[in-house]
């Protein structure tokens, strides 16, 4: 566990209520965060909230908690941090005195290990054991998580695209772009803006594709994605300036695809047009289709 290295003054005067929104208010506001996210507590501020009016009485308690740390083969080190505090007092005279840090973990053990009778003890037992397990279940998630393949990122995207060109085609057909043609110059309007002024067919002969291939079904996943950006977008653009007008409408959409393709720029990919074809992206959906039939029978 990194600690960051400010420490904050003494605790204040822990509140007196009692209630459990009160007692939620009172961890939460004594709780620091490090440097790397991490919360942590001061074993001074733990004392208060646990109600233990002698330090040397908490200090057993959090050398059970050590020792608890121990034997479930984890490092103190990581978790309880001597420190020393500065305190006031009076007439401008401070003093340094013994503390620690302590991660969640940490705390959770000084809670287990402190005497039950005590409400607010009885209140941080049921509050780090569930904090702590919030923890380990995000941990949990965090490791088992498992990125989508190439190949699935290709046929959801390739599904977005066709929920989005419905869109798209709904908002141009407001703006004033009628009939099969229409849509086919102001679709041409926004391929010529990403592509760098490549049509459909110019595309088709860049990535060796036969005329009844279609492009998008043959894009990686970042082709694929470039493309879902320049429909949504164009759509929004349309229907949020109510752009009216076939030729305002075509001209918009080129407009987004050229700045698609300025934002790539800046960032340093490839352009569009000098990305490979990638395998029919119906094929792949029918493959992955069977690699789940295939998994669920042996399930069953």
């Amino acid at each position: 566990m990194a600690f960051g290295e400010a420490h904050v003054p003494a605790a204040a005067a822990v509140e007196t209520d009692a209630t459990i929104e009160g007692l939620i208010r009172q961890f939460e506001a004594r709780a620091q965060v490090d440097d790397a996210g991490n919360e942590f507590w001061f074993a001074r501020d733990l004392q208060g909230l646990f109600d233990y009016a002698k330090w040397d009485n908490f200090l057993a308690v959090i050398a059970r908690a050590k020792e608890a740390c121990e034997k479930a083969g984890r490092n103190c080190d990581d978790h309880f941090a001597d420190v020393g505090k500065m305190i006031s007092l009076g007439k401008g005279a401070e003093r340094e005195v013994e503390d620690f840090i302590l991660s969640r973990y940490a705390s959770f053990l000084i809670a287990q290990n402190a005497d039950g009778r005590k409400r607010p003890v009885a209140f941080a037992q049921t509050y780090f054991a569930i904090q702590t397990r919030r923890q380990e279940i995000a941990d949990q998630e965090a490791q088992e998580y498992v990125p989508l393949s190439e190949d699935e990122r290709r046929v959801l995207l390739r599904d977005e695209i066709k929920t989005h060109n419905k869109h798209l085609a709904s908002a141009a057909k407001n703006a004033g772009v009628s009939g099969h043609m229409d849509f086919a110059i102001f679709q041409t309007e926004g391929y010529k803006g990403l592509y760098g002024g490549l049509d459909v067919p110019g595309i088709r002969r860049r990535k060796s594709l036969k005329a009844s291939q279609s492009i998008l079904d043959h894009m990686g996943s970042t082709e694929l994605a470039a493309n879902l950006f320049r429909a949504t977008q164009t759509e929004e653009k349309l229907r949020r300036e109510g752009i009216q007008g076939k030729l305002a409408a075509n001209r918009a959409h080129h407009e987004v695809g050229a700045k698609v393709r300025q934002t790539i720029a800046d960032l340093g990919g490839q352009m569009p047009e000098h990305l490979p074809a990638a395998e029919d992206v119906k094929k792949v959906g029918r493959r992955l289709q069977k690699a789940i039939r295939n998994t669920t029978k042996r399930i069953d």
